[in-house]
């Protein structure tokens, strides 16, 4: 039998996942983190972006999208703080390109220095959904989501 190491993903507004995983794959505000059992303690910022939830020996994957949080490792448990998360399944392709869209436009006709920060902020919540809609989409290879 694999190891295996307990996990939860909280956000604001409910527990989105709990229980015991092999592998938890995340994007860190310096890069994808992978973390196996036994990984040194850790606490770390996240970027908004999909969650891999890897349980069995990889025949048992779940995907999740957090808008940005923080990882917390301790021995044999793993915290997940996010801001929002939801299923990957759950999310809107079309609506995520339409904002994407959206905070490019704004970018480009911002007029302050409030209004690019809110732009800058939006575009990467946007591109951190799509990048989670394309990982669901490898995974089943078909649309994997609503739109």
């Amino acid at each position: 039998m694999a190891m295996t190491m307990h996990c939860d993903i909280v956000s604001a507004e409910q527990q989105i996942y709990s229980g015991r995983v092999e592998m938890i794959v995340a994007a860190g505000v310096e890069g994808d983190l992978g973390i196996l059992p036994g990984h040194a303690p850790l606490l770390t910022r996240l970027k908004p972006g999909p969650v891999r939830i890897i349980k069995k020996q990889q025949e048992d994957e779940e995907l999740y999208y957090v808008t940005g949080g923080f990882l917390e490792v301790q021995p044999d448990i793993i915290t997940i703080l996010a801001d929002t998360a939801m299923r990957a399944e759950d999310m809107d392709a079309v609506a995520a390109e339409s904002a994407k869209q959206q905070a490019k436009e704004a970018l480009e006709g911002q007029h302050s220095e409030m209004d690019y920060s809110r732009a800058a902020a939006q575009l990467v919540e946007a591109l951190g959904q799509l990048r989670t809609i394309e990982q669901l989409k490898k995974k089943y290879g078909g649309t994997g989501s609503r739109g």
